[in-house]
């Protein structure tokens, strides 16, 4: 192989060669590098994902649990990462397997290569999005509202309820601003003002003003391997009242507000042709990946197109013009982040 295989790519997940890297230290070329994956592409399509989450969903707290991250890892391995060729029969048939022959997850995959390549990288880009959680709803009698304990889509959308938006699928495309790079995030086009919601629970990593991306939001997952990246919002008002870096939010929050802020050295400016959300996931499997030429970025556009189904619903307090969450949830993944803090 070329370069004495010292990466091996897979299905769009690259990894250190242990053996090269070793070879490497002994000869005094490198100190030490970490077997960590380097690069992703997550093109696991949103059908996919529904499918998988069904599964996951129905069989909680049965004698057979069907893990959703598992079953699109099993695929991903199967199809070499290419969910162009994603077919719910093959799916299907992994769950009958499973379900009705009592065949063992490990069992199907101890002769898949790369599987654990899959489960790692898929791992990392959905774990926060499906689990228990405790979310307000309606009671028809009383009108007040009460807490429910659930499991399933603790994830939202990033645009609030009722709010229109349109999109298509732009990660990789050309941009020119400051010098020739590719797009690497997910465009969703809209009305000035429209809430931005955070995806995913975590803290507020980034706050403030960057000549490309405008005014902006980082939010980085409790577990260390997400950081979504809000950019283009609002002018004057970009963020939601009170926001500050270092805040932990919740998923379904209101964070900020759209806009087309960017694109110039000077704060506050819109730059921007049109209004849109510039919504970006980047995964983190080691910190020196935070920053610089080693980033890893994957499109949102199938992500975006499943968290449809959980869209946040909003209300307006017309004295302050601010949105807000009508129903709030509880999730235990804050409690577990602040008793960590706290200790």
């Amino acid at each position: 192989m070329i370069f004495l295989c010292s990466v091996l790519i897979m299905g769009g997940i690259l990894y250190w060669n242990i053996q090269e890297k070793q070879n490497l230290q002994t000869s005094g070329k490198i100190e030490e590098q970490s077997d960590y994956i380097k690069w992703v592409e997550f093109n696991v399509t949103c059908e996919a994902m529904k499918k998988a989450c069904q599964y996951d969903v129905d069989t909680y707290g049965e004698t057979v649990h069907l893990n959703w991250i598992e079953l699109l890892a099993y695929l991903g391995a199967k199809y070499g990462g290419d969910f162009s060729i994603y077919q719910e029969t093959d799916m299907e048939e992994i769950a009958d397997k499973m379900l009705r022959e009592n065949v063992t997850f490990e069992e199907m995959t101890e002769n898949m290569e790369y599987y654990s390549y899959y489960q790692e990288a898929y791992h990392a880009v959905l774990v926060g999005m499906l689990g228990e959680y405790q979310i307000q709803t309606l009671d028809e009698n009383t009108g007040k509202k009460e807490w429910k304990k659930v499991y399933g889509l603790k994830a939202f959308h990033p645009i609030a309820k009722g709010f229109p938006y349109s999109d298509y699928d732009d990660f990789g495309v050309s941009r020119t601003y400051g010098y020739q790079r590719n797009h690497l995030g997910h465009d969703m086009m809209g009305q000035v003002g429209t809430p931005v919601i955070a995806v995913e629970s975590g803290y507020v990593y980034e706050l403030g003003w960057n000549q490309y991306g405008g005014w902006r939001i980082g939010i980085n997952s409790f577990d260390g391997k997400r950081y979504y990246y809000y950019a283009h919002l609002r002018q004057n008002r970009p963020y939601a009242e009170g926001l500050e870096k270092g805040d932990i939010v919740q998923a379904g929050d209101v964070i900020g507000y759209m806009g087309r802020t960017g694109y110039s050295s000077e704060e506050n400016v819109n730059n921007i042709d049109e209004y849109h959300l510039h919504f970006g996931l980047q995964l983190i499997f080691d910190e020196s990946q935070r920053e610089g030429n080693n980033e890893i970025w994957v499109s949102g556009y199938e992500l975006v197109r499943f968290l449809y189904q959980n869209q946040s619903e909003v209300q307006r307090n017309d004295k302050t013009k601010e949105w807000s969450r009508i129903y709030s949830i509880r999730d235990p993944a804050v409690q577990e982040y602040m008793k960590e803090q706290n200790n």
